[in-house]
């Protein structure tokens, strides 16, 4: 019997595995809706196919002592569990899916950590939910197996469609706000009693964005969050501060060769409180100073989480004690952690077409974890010509009401960009 092959944990996964809670799982949730219905047998089939051919996702923690100094992940030959599964229909079970996904973490001891259910609805239609656990595995990884998956099953090309190529800007200076203010708090609105986390999933129409516009899509939607928290929180009495909103950057490629994995690296998009009260007018400006920003953070080169984590995880002390040393200043550096995370997928770049019976997808969610002291993040993706938004927020901070006011909020400033010219 062959040893299994181990891979130590990259920087990202081990600050995540040193962190967990069982209260908050660190869970990345992706719903896609189909049209029409899969045959059991064959999506479990297509599914294992698709994980053979990224054999990276394959994997588990490692068994070891307190005194090592990494965590391992052990690549495995197969699934040590049923990935794929089919509730029972009925009429809660799209909620109760949506539940579990926020709830029940796919266990590290476990290969793959990834869960896939595969829930009916009315109308001959289906939705799929992606559970993964996010110190594994991040969003876009995974929907590159889902597309993998969809080919196998349906038996069609699920390749990406080429990005956009967009000429490189000329180097600008920008006025950015100081990073070393204590940014804003999303204020409490109706905590629930229960811990854990909620979730509101809404469609809307892509932002209108006039042609030659100096500022993206992407844009738009990181003022449209500024300005929906810097709104709420002067509904709630907070007094102004800078808004920091961390912002995920993936540059990895969207076809077979994507490397699996957490890959995305994050950067932190300041704004002033004066920024985020000016009037109607003044739009324009805050989109193109945006820009500005947003461009000039993706140009830099910097490991995922800073240079700071790659000392943190050096492996010259017993792992336990840097996940001790790692809780500590997590909480001493809460005050400085982000307003918020706005993690914008964008357009979807696989058809997710599954064959002539279940269809093409034509509504994709994606929701990030929104563990205090953030406690909410923005998620968006857009497919079919639709905007896909979840907000997702920690029930010690926010209740379900406070959710559907937040929706409407994004929305009324979704369109004030829009109006920009």
């Amino acid at each position: 019997m062959t040893t299994p092959a181990r891979i130590p944990f990259p920087v990202v996964d081990e600050v995540s595995r040193h962190c967990l809670q069982e209260e908050e799982p660190e869970t990345v949730h992706i719903e896609v809706h189909l049209p029409g219905r899969l045959d059991p047998a064959r999506m479990r089939k297509a599914f294992t196919e698709a994980l053979h051919r990224h054999p990276r996702i394959l994997m588990r923690e490692a068994a070891g002592g307190w005194y090592r100094r990494r965590y391992e992940w052990e690549l495995t030959e197969n699934p040590d569990v049923e990935v794929v599964t089919f509730p029972t229909p009925g009429r809660n079970a799209l909620r109760d899916a949506r539940t579990r996904a926020l709830s029940q973490a796919p266990p590290l001891s476990v290969s793959p950590p990834i869960r896939l259910e595969v829930v009916e609805e009315a109308h001959n239609t289906t939705v799929l939910f992606l559970t993964i656990n996010h110190t594994a595995l991040d969003g876009p990884a995974c929907l590159r197996i889902l597309a993998t998956a969809a080919e196998i099953y349906g038996g069609k090309d699920n390749s990406p469609t080429p990005a956009p190529i967009r000429p490189p800007d000329p180097p600008q200076s920008t006025d950015t706000p100081s990073n070393w203010t204590r940014p804003a708090r999303v204020a409490p609105g109706t905590p629930e009693k229960s811990p854990g986390n909620g979730l509101l999933v809404t469609e809307l129409p892509l932002p209108h964005r006039p042609k030659g516009s100096p500022y993206t899509v992407n844009d738009q939607l990181m003022v449209t969050t500024a300005l929906t928290i810097a709104h709420w929180n002067r509904e709630h009495g907070q007094s102004p501060h800078p808004l920091r909103i961390t912002m995920p950057v993936d540059d990895r490629p969207r076809d077979m060769t994507m490397p699996i994995g957490n890959g995305t690296r994050l950067v932190e998009v300041p704004f002033s409180p004066q920024e985020l009260t000016r009037k109607p007018e003044d739009m324009p400006d805050l989109l193109r100073r945006t820009a500005q920003r947003t461009r000039a953070l993706k140009s830099l080169t910097r490991p995922q989480l800073g240079h700071g984590a790659g000392l943190l995880t050096a492996p010259v002390t017993p792992v336990a004690w840097r996940a001790a040393l790692t809780r500590g200043l997590r909480r001493a550096a809460a005050p400085w952690t982000s307003t918020t995370l706005l993690s914008n997928i964008g357009r979807i770049p696989y058809p997710l077409d599954f064959g002539e019976e279940a269809g093409r997808a034509h509504a994709v969610w994606f929701s990030a974890p929104a563990r205090m002291p953030r406690g909410l993040t923005v998620t968006t993706a857009s497919t079919a010509g639709r905007l896909h938004l979840a907000l997702r927020w920690s029930r010690t901070l926010l209740g379900h009401g406070d959710g559907h006011h937040l929706r409407d909020l994004f929305e009324h400033y979704l369109h004030t960009t829009e109006a920009a010219r």
